[in-house]
């Protein structure tokens, strides 16, 4: 008997297991879609600005690149109240359907003005899964686990924009005078828009969002089908907790901002997530093809050379994973930054330097390499984790939604500020005000940064509540 009982409990821990690991890997494919979305214009751009496709001008090409950013700063800050509002779960199938519509809006569009139309429907989805999905997974996932779920999220970003480099570069090599071929580019994000959809109708909702709607034995039975039956009366029990402890906050509004300790958490998120963009990433990400073409390469060589940023997020993503099991938060954060700031300075070096050394294109590709291992391999994952760790339940889709439009912002200044930047001052006086942002991003999060490893999100939320600090 005792064998057989064994047996049984190591086949519901084992289907446990299953219906986790299948919960992440549908609803990341969101995760997926971001970064494809935001990685395919890094090449596809030449061809759309032709003359015989959409004939853009630089204010134009301008738009293209940050319509998306500006798009997802609004999409951000609702989507996390519709998340709060009606679910986590129906939030991500909404999307999944506004980014196979705007795919297929920007592969279709006749005409810049409906091209960039599109681009903004876009944007709306990619903010809003910005929110939602690490949100979702936060919810769900177990204390000791919920550093590596949620940055399976991260993962799936930079494997997106990975995706996206490498059609790129394969489709413009194949195919260098068809300028229709962007069209090819940007359709492929339909496929896993696709896949989204048809995965979330299977999955369960947030036990923790149906707790805070008053739906206790639909929260408990979630938590039954990914915990043991022990542990998950234990977390109910702790949700319900910090439920009770926060019951004036009957539903998420702005002016819950007014209450001290969120309003300062708040503040927080938007300083991390903002710091996180100014250090310049999604320059590398947007731009990575013109800094390594100035440097000194071809345009079919540096789209080619710009896939390696590509595989190398992927792998820095894959380490920090396994990092945050056993790495506190801040450490990782102070190693990130102080990668980020050293690589930031020495572009700025070899621009001032070795601008006109046969070098200089190889030590580019190292530099922008090197800077983008440390941030993939600790910012990245990182920021999306903390916000998605440090706002209290019944706000934390609101909460979320304003840092990550904060993020979005940051973004599209930095992409649209680059450019005139360069024109102005040059490249390498760009890069060192880059290095200056970096290691003032340092000091930010060195003084601020709270330290959630290895604790309970109500745990976290009770300690702010009463002003605790987390180090």
């Amino acid at each position: 008997m005792n064998m057989n009982g064994k047996g049984e409990d190591q086949m519901d821990d084992s289907l446990q297991k299953k219906n986790l690991r299948m919960i992440y890997v549908i609803a990341t494919l969101g995760g997926l879609l971001f970064g494809y979305d935001t990685g395919v214009i890094n090449g596809s751009l030449p061809f759309i600005a032709r003359p015989d496709q959409l004939a853009l001008t630089p204010y134009t090409e301008g738009l293209v690149s940050s319509l998306l950013t500006f798009g997802a700063a609004l999409g951000a800050v609702c989507g996390g109240r519709f998340s709060d509002k009606f679910g986590r779960r129906r939030m991500i199938k909404s999307l999944a359907v506004l980014f196979f519509v705007a795919t297929l809006a920007c592969v279709l569009a006749p005409s810049t003005p409906l091209f960039l139309l599109a681009r903004g429907m876009l944007g709306l989805a990619v903010g809003a899964a910005s929110v939602t999905v690490p949100t979702f997974l936060a919810e769900i996932a177990p204390t000791e686990r919920r550093g590596r779920i949620v940055t399976q999220n991260e993962l799936m970003i930079v494997g997106g924009q990975f995706l996206a480099f490498a059609f790129n570069a394969i489709l413009a090599n194949l195919f260098p005078d068809a300028g229709f071929i962007w069209r090819y580019m940007l359709v492929i994000a339909s496929i896993p828009a696709v896949a989204l959809w048809f995965g979330m109708v299977v999955l369960p909702e947030s036990p923790r969002w149906l707790a805070a709607n008053g739906r206790i034995a639909e929260a408990l039975g979630v938590l039954r089908r990914i915990r043991d039956a022990a542990r998950a009366d234990r977390e109910l029990a702790e949700i319900r907790t910090a439920l009770d402890a926060e019951k004036h906050l009957v539903r998420a509004t702005f002016r819950d901002l007014r209450i001290p300790w969120i309003r300062k958490l708040v503040f927080l998120g938007c300083g991390i997530g903002a710091g996180s963009q100014l250090c310049g990433i999604n320059i590398m990400m947007y731009y990575g093809t013109t800094i390594l073409e100035r440097s000194g390469f071809e345009l079919k060589a540096a789209l080619i050379a710009n896939v390696a940023n590509g595989v190398l997020s992927v792998g820095a993503v894959t380490i920090a994973i396994m990092l945050m099991k056993h790495m506190p938060r801040r450490t990782l954060a102070t190693i990130g930054l102080a990668g980020t700031t050293t690589a930031m300075f020495l572009l700025f070096l070899e621009n001032v330097l070795l601008q006109n050394s046969p070098m200089h294109p190889w030590l580019t590709v190292t530099t922008t390499a090197l800077f983008v291992f440390f941030f993939q391999g600790a910012i990245g994952p990182l920021f999306w984790l903390l916000l998605s760790e440090i706002f209290p339940l019944r706000v934390r889709g609101l909460a979320f939604g304003v840092a990550s439009f904060c993020v979005w912002m940051a973004n599209a200044i930095i992409g649209y500020l680059f450019p005139l930047l360069i024109a102005t001052i040059g490249m390498a006086y760009t890069f060192l005000i880059l290095a200056g942002i970096n290691a003032g991003v340092f000091v930010l999060m060195r003084v601020h940064l709270p330290e959630t490893m290895n604790r309970s999100l109500e745990e976290i939320e009770l300690a702010f509540m009463h002003g605790k600090k987390l180090r």
